[in-house]
């Protein structure tokens, strides 16, 4: 049962939670998390010897999101504990029961960074060796080629034309984000990839159509047409999880980056402007890091590995 707060900082609190409810009309489960989150900082208020919202300053608010840290919250359900505080203490300025909002100069700590989903080596290699059955998969394994050998962006594939195609190079041209282009290698087996799907593209374009990859009908494939055509590609070739665009393209990276530890190369090749995005592929192995890391640092073999005592 949650501990009684004295009234001086309850009945403010009820009489927000039914501004909520019966002014903005927010929803019984909305009203419920405002208390809830509320409530949490007026336990600890009480706890620090305040009787008064017009007692929590900055420095408190701030110990109270360090409370709420340890407890293991993490950046977003911080942020949404001191949405709830911030609008509170607006409601509580137009009641003229405080004088400031300490919530409007604190910030909840950063998010942690979600790790892109990545395919293994052997897996990736397993859906491209796969027999394409009709001339719709001999051009969708083209396409699925293409993104995991140069690391193409949705938006990217489906925007290149022919003359993107610089065959006697080696090298695909595409248009990236912020209307950049970049050109990129294009291995072995994506090449013969496209190649076929060369040779049975003329029996779907029609005259002067310069788009790549077409649809049954002729125009231009869709992100979205992609996308399915993916996930119907891991489906009947046996993937083990979802397959999209973005996830061969992060698989792209990762093997790149665990294979030659250039992460400059890796950032120009993605199109990234700021190398901080690219950064995040050097956390998705660290069992790689740390077999490279033994067998290259020259103080780094560990006990039971044959040195001299």
């Amino acid at each position: 049962m949650a501990s009684p707060l004295p009234e001086t900082l309850d009945e403010p609190l009820s009489r927000f939670i039914e501004h909520l409810r019966a002014e903005r009309r927010q929803s019984v489960h909305t009203c419920s998390n405002y208390q809830r989150d509320i409530r949490r900082l007026a336990v600890n208020l009480a706890a620090w010897g305040e009787s008064r919202w017009s007692g929590l300053d900055i420095h408190r608010l701030r110990r109270h999101v360090a409370e709420l840290s340890r407890e293991g919250l993490g950046g977003r359900s911080i942020a949404r504990h001191l949405s709830a505080i911030r609008r509170f203490y607006e409601f509580l300025l137009r009641e003229r029961e405080v004088t400031d909002n300490p919530a409007l100069d604190v910030r909840a700590p950063k998010a942690g960074r979600k790790l892109p989903k990545v395919a293994d080596v052997d897996q990736v290699n397993h859906l491209l060796n796969a027999e394409a059955d009709d001339p719709l998969e001999v051009r969708d394994l083209a396409m699925f080629e293409l993104i995991y050998s140069s690391g193409l962006r949705l938006a990217e594939l489906v925007g290149l034309d022919l003359d993107g195609l610089d065959r006697r190079a080696g090298e695909v041209r595409v248009l990236g984000k912020g209307s950049k282009t970049r050109i990129l290698p294009v291995g072995r087996q994506a090449w013969q990839a496209i190649d076929r799907w060369l040779g049975v593209r003329s029996a779907l374009a029609p005259d002067g159509e310069q788009a790549l990859f077409l649809s049954r009908q002729g125009r231009r494939l869709s992100p979205r047409s992609v996308q399915a055509r993916l996930s119907r590609w891991g489906q009947h070739k046996g993937a083990d999880q979802r397959l999209h665009p973005h996830l061969l393209r992060h698989s792209f990276a990762s093997h790149l980056l665990e294979s030659s530890g250039d992460l400059r190369a890796v950032q120009e090749l993605l199109g990234h402007a700021d190398i901080a995005t690219t950064q995040v592929y050097t956390h998705l192995d660290y069992q790689h890091l740390s077999r490279v890391y033994d067998r290259s640092h020259p103080r780094a073999r560990r006990k039971g590995s044959g040195s001299a005592s």
